[in-house]
């Protein structure tokens, strides 16, 4: 892999993006910053070592990037462990979850420094939307930028073409329908149907909210809060799950698969998994990659996007993969208080037209091209049998950067080819996002929820996944849901019970 990546720093040493101002002309930074790692079997090419793009960076800005990155499965853990000990702490890192207890708890203790003031004082930043900073706050301030998500961005995309030779060459209209389309492509011989790993949140999230169930947390008839995993309609999504595990349709070894390896099931030839549970966008790559890998028909795409669906009484709910946010970057007080604007400057730099295309894209020439009719494709016209060599070089080169990606004020990367099924996608966020439910708690305050709230989920999703895996019954899970009052659940009802009832 190290010839590989010379070969290809050796082959394309002009930048094409657009001409930045020479670093000589700006103050020399190093910026200490911490990122999840999405490619960790990948070879990480530094500054020292030539990666065009923190050169480009360097030299638009004189910021030196210097990143730690941390697998993405293990990212939450060493966050905790990262922020219990101020003597080594990075100066502008990513929180995964901007309302998770680590995240509301360090802000309180001071860790990280209050943007509220600063943030209309730069361009860019100040662009984000008031109602997703909102979402984000801590007793009304504001810790953090926001990783901008589309919202209705959840659902389901499946193998149109392998449903079909067991008899479901419709779409779906309803969950039941579903469900039953899954039960019926469980049959198909050395394939799963629900492609799932370690992240098990989101297929979760998704198989009990288009199910009927609340998010997180339901508020009943009576105004009582109560946690989504007691509803029974989420029982019932959990229970389609398991069943359709027990009928072969999940990979055994499921828990044992990184994120950053999800695609390998699908991008196979034949596939060894015919659906996801997952962000909508990564159907339409995924179409895109079989056009440009299997000569996949692109006027008949057997990939199909799936999403609003009506429930068993005429419900239509979508999981909320984000709250228009995915985390944020926050700068931590290892930073000075002078040494602060200069931080924001380079953060609301990376929110420009040319730093978003940096991070997220790379370099014209390099890492992708511009088509003569203005689209962004990733390697050059003719070299598709060499399209792995081109990925391998992009993996090291621009590896995770887009992790420190804000887009507070939307995307402003170069656009990739809009195939039908990406413009079937873009209209689905438009569409259906009146049907995405939201947290009822999630701006409500309980002090146990900071402290506990993350362990305590954990447990509960680690038991719902034994739960599908039939390794627990059902007497076991609902042991696990009463552990979870024990330990402090019954605490975070109340604190939010409190807070829910003084806002009305």
């Amino acid at each position: 892999m190290k010839k590989i990546i010379a070969l290809f720093l050796s082959m394309a040493m002009l930048l094409s993006l657009v001409s930045f101002a020479s670093a000589e002309t700006k103050e020399e930074m190093t910026l200490k910053i911490m990122l999840p790692d999405f490619y960790s079997d990948s070879d990480w090419v530094s500054l020292e070592d030539g990666n065009p793009i923190l050169q480009a960076i360097y030299d638009a800005t004189g910021v030196k990037m210097d990143i730690t990155w941390v697998p993405d499965s293990g990212y939450g853990e060493m966050t905790s462990l990262t922020l219990a000990d101020p003597t080594n702490m990075p100066e502008v890192m990513v929180m995964q979850g901007p309302r998770d207890a680590i995240t509301i708890d360090s802000a309180r203790a001071g860790a990280f420094w209050d943007l509220t003031d600063l943030i209309p004082q730069y361009e860019y930043l100040a662009q984000g939307p008031e109602s997703t900073y909102d979402n984000i706050a801590v007793d009304g301030r504001i810790y953090g930028i926001f990783r901008a998500r589309a919202y209705a961005r959840a659902g389901i995309y499946y193998r149109n073409d392998y449903a079909a030779q067991v008899g479901w060459d419709k779409v779906p209209t309803t969950v039941e329908e579903f469900k039953e389309m899954c039960m019926a492509m469980a049959g198909i011989e050395n394939t799963y149907v629900i492609n799932m790993c370690k992240y098990v949140a989101g297929t979760i999230g998704i198989a009990t909210v288009m199910n009927g169930a609340p998010f997180q947390y339901g508020v009943d008839a009576e105004g009582k809060i109560y946690p989504a995993f007691e509803d029974p309609k989420f029982q019932e999504g959990l229970d389609f799950l398991r069943d359709l595990y027990a009928a072969g349709g999940i990979d055994p070894n499921f828990m044992t698969i990184e994120s950053g390896s999800w695609n390998d099931a699908e991008r196979s030839n034949p596939p060894k998994a015919l659906m996801r549970l997952d962000c909508l966008d990564n159907g339409y790559r995924y179409q895109e990659w079989l056009e440009a890998n299997m000569g996949a028909d692109p006027e008949n795409p057997v990939v199909t996007l799936l999403t609003a669906l009506p429930d068993k009484d005429g419900n239509i709910q979508i999981w909320p993969q984000n709250t228009g946010a995915s985390g944020e970057i926050v700068i931590t007080k290892a930073v000075s208080e002078e040494k602060l604007p200069k931080v924001l400057e380079f953060l609301n730099y990376l929110n420009s037209a040319e730093g978003q295309t940096l991070i997220n894209c790379g370099i014209e020439g390099k890492t992708y091209w511009i088509h003569e009719d203005g689209w962004r494709y990733t390697y050059p016209e003719g070299e598709q049998e060499n399209s792995a060599q081109y990925d391998n070089y992009t993996h090291n080169v621009l590896h995770s950067l887009n992790q420190i990606g804000m887009n507070v004020n939307g995307d402003l990367t170069p656009s990739t080819a809009q195939t039908g099924l990406r413009a079937v996608y873009n209209q689905n966020l438009i569409d259906n996002a009146k049907y995405v439910i939201s947290n009822p708690c999630l701006t409500l305050d309980s002090e146990t929820n900071v402290l506990m709230g993350t362990t305590l989920a954990t447990d509960v999703e680690d038991a719902q996944v034994q739960y599908i895996a039939g390794k627990l019954d059902l007497a076991g899970l609902q042991a696990a849901y009463q552990e979870w009052h024990d330990m402090g659940g019954d605490m975070i009802l109340e604190e939010y019970q409190a807070a829910y009832d003084a806002q009305e």
